[in-house]
């Protein structure tokens, strides 16, 4: 037998009682971690704006009356909701699904080919976040009329 007698063996440590205040914050996630969480958060965000979409596509499919208030609410605002507060939830809708789209590519890879290395769940969910972000910011630009 190739075992120590448990006498010799090195005690390992226990955890029992975590701190989340004291534990928690020196934890650090990986990226895959973190892309992993962002897509479920992105999830809920796309359906807890579910109302906010279908308004946007009734409003503007309806008529062209209709998108001329579709068009304003984004320039004037509606009531006492300024335009630059609709556009920041168009923003943010923008990334949730930006984001739920490429990381569910991801899964779907993975799931694909049962081939999942750490290396390459880092180089995806880096993938993953990178380019979310950098449509995020494209889409954005667009969004605000910067171009």
């Amino acid at each position: 037998m190739s075992e120590l007698p448990s006498s010799t063996r090195p005690k390992r440590p226990e955890f029992r009682n975590i701190n989340a205040f004291k534990d928690l914050p020196t934890y650090r996630m990986t990226v895959a971690a973190i892309v992993s969480i962002l897509h479920r958060g992105s999830g809920l965000v796309m359906f807890l704006l579910m109302p906010f979409i279908i308004w946007m596509f009734d409003t503007s499919v309806s008529s062209e009356i209709s998108f001329a208030k579709f068009t304003s609410a984004f320039n004037n605002g509606i009531g006492v909701v300024p335009g630059l507060i609709i556009k920041l939830v168009a923003l943010v809708l923008i990334w949730a699904y930006l984001h739920h789209f490429f990381a569910g590519l991801r899964h779907i890879r993975m799931d694909l080919f049962h081939t999942v290395s750490k290396d390459q769940g880092r180089s995806t969910a880096q993938w993953t976040l990178g380019l979310s972000l950098a449509l995020t910011v494209v889409f954005g630009a667009k969004l605000f009329g910067l171009y």
